[in-house]
């Protein structure tokens, strides 16, 4: 069961009636591929947060940019909602049909429509996802690497600005996308970018809509950098004697230049839950799990280098993982981690913290507030993107005991304004959401949020764009 919505986030749920008459067209129009059958909207009607809400009135499974647009006309028309739906690993209420509405099921647009091997680039259809890029491009030496955990799509992905393990060597989305073709909100389809590495042409409509989670369009098409095949890869472990000292060694590492391509913090209590859960048999202590790319010289280079700075820091049990299956093995774990820790208390909920914060301030923020929640008596995990600055808390509440949300809630906001007062921000990856819609306000300021609110309704002036999420209207 999941837990019920946050009292200040109750204002957002204000379901409009979605009339038969739009539900009749559309299934005359795309027949059994508009399903209004419970399951189907249920599926549509959930994503990976703790929050509990009516599903869409209808699913529609669009095959083509031109059917996306169809079915955005015809919603327009009635002025009803719709919502995107790539494979539902969204943490942040994403794609809850918070107004009601139309579900878009992008599962079918799942085609790479060209692949660019001299250029490095590759357009795909946004139902791709970043597994299945990688597995028809790997004959041409080349893969894309931004590596949120799941596999999601790319088209999630760009709208959620996503980032991931690798994004301390490659960047996130926001700097991988080159262009897109994306449907507004009257339906009529629109391109956005080039090929090309650079433009100064114009506003930079690309960079508008990668991060802005369905509420400006639906992206229906997707051209990004893809990069060459390391010549060699290691990933190695570290264990510490405490999360500082792993943090201390990842400044270091970080300051000093080296360009290691993912480092991942992984605190006690996701060592032990990964235990049980991938069978792995690591040392319970805090962690650092990372991975090194480049020619073999250089690897073995800049891992002597990680290895020596981590021993100044009391790192110990240096192991190494260069076999193929070995390095899957260890990010699989990393990768299942949630629902290893979501196993680890049946029947919990996991509320995910994403704060990113300068790597000069990580040591202050992450260990304040893992003193705050060690105090609370909240079971929880810690996993972080280090590299970057980025981490997350995954705080497991009984959706049965409201006080235990009320107490995660709490920790999550002690937690953003610390974040915050050191120059960070809320999210790092997982985007606003409906979850985060309070702390984008503090964040950025009443002033920039009300040019967001211009932008929407400049865009998308009857709000049927995946309403209620990043702020209010």
């Amino acid at each position: 069961m999941n837990a019920p919505l946050p009292k200040h986030l109750l204002p957002e749920i204000q379901q409009r009636e979605t009339p038969t008459e739009l539900i009749d067209a559309l299934k005359a129009r795309f027949a059994e591929r508009c399903s209004t059958a419970l399951v189907v909207r249920e599926q549509h009607g959930r994503d990976e947060s703790s929050f509990a809400l009516p599903p869409p009135s209808a699913v529609v499974f669009a095959q083509s940019t031109t059917e996306v647009a169809e079915v955005v006309k015809l919603a327009s028309q009635y002025s009803v909602p719709v919502i995107p739906f790539g494979v539902g690993t969204s943490l942040e209420g994403h794609l809850l049909a918070v107004q009601g509405g139309i579900s878009i099921d992008m599962s079918h647009m799942n085609k790479v429509l060209s692949i660019n091997a001299e250029d490095l680039t590759v357009t795909v259809q946004p139902g791709v996802t970043r597994k299945q890029l990688n597995e028809e491009i790997k004959s041409t030496g080349l893969f894309f690497p931004i590596d949120p955990g799941a596999d999601a799509t790319l088209g999630g992905m760009s709208a959620t600005r996503a980032s991931g393990t690798n994004a301390v060597r490659y960047g996130t989305m926001r700097e991988n996308v080159l262009a897109l073709e994306v449907v507004t909100a009257s339906g009529e389809i629109i391109r956005t970018g080039t090929r090309a590495k650079k433009s100064s042409a114009g506003y930079d409509l690309t960079r508008l809509m990668v991060g802005s989670e369905g509420t400006l369009g639906v992206i229906t098409e997707i051209t990004v950098k893809i990069y060459p095949l390391p010549e060699a890869i290691s990933a190695a472990i570290c264990s510490f004697p405490s999360i500082e000292a792993a943090v201390r060694t990842t400044i270091e590492v970080i300051q000093m230049g080296v360009p290691i391509a993912r480092v991942e913090l992984i605190d006690h209590n996701a060592v032990r839950m990964a235990n049980a859960h991938s069978k792995l048999g690591l040392r319970e202590e805090p962690l650092l799990l990372m991975e090194f790319h480049g020619s073999p010289g250089s690897v073995k280079e800049q891992a002597e280098l990680v290895q020596e700075i981590a021993s100044g820091h009391g790192g110990q049990a240096f192991e190494w993982a260069s076999t193929p299956e070995e390095r899957t093995r260890l990010w699989t774990a990393r990768h299942n981690m949630f629902f290893a820790a979501l196993q680890s208390r049946p029947g919990c909920r996991a509320i995910s913290t994403d704060t990113c914060v300068p790597i000069s301030r990580l040591a202050d923020c992450l260990l304040d507030s893992v003193a705050e929640v060690d105090a609370s008596g909240i079971p929880y995990f810690l996993v972080g993107h280090v590299g970057d600055g980025n981490f997350h808390f995954g705080y497991l509440i009984d959706p049965e005991i409201p006080e235990e949300r009320e107490i995660a809630e709490a920790l999550n906001q002690k937690l953003v304004h610390r974040a915050l007062s050191l120059e960070g921000t809320c999210t790092g990856e997982h985007g606003v959401g409906l979850h985060k819609m309070d702390f984008l306000v503090t964040e950025a300021g009443d002033g920039a949020v009300e040019m967001m609110r211009t932008i929407k309704r400049a865009l998308d002036p009857k709000n049927i764009m995946n309403p209620g999420k990043i702020f209010s209207l």
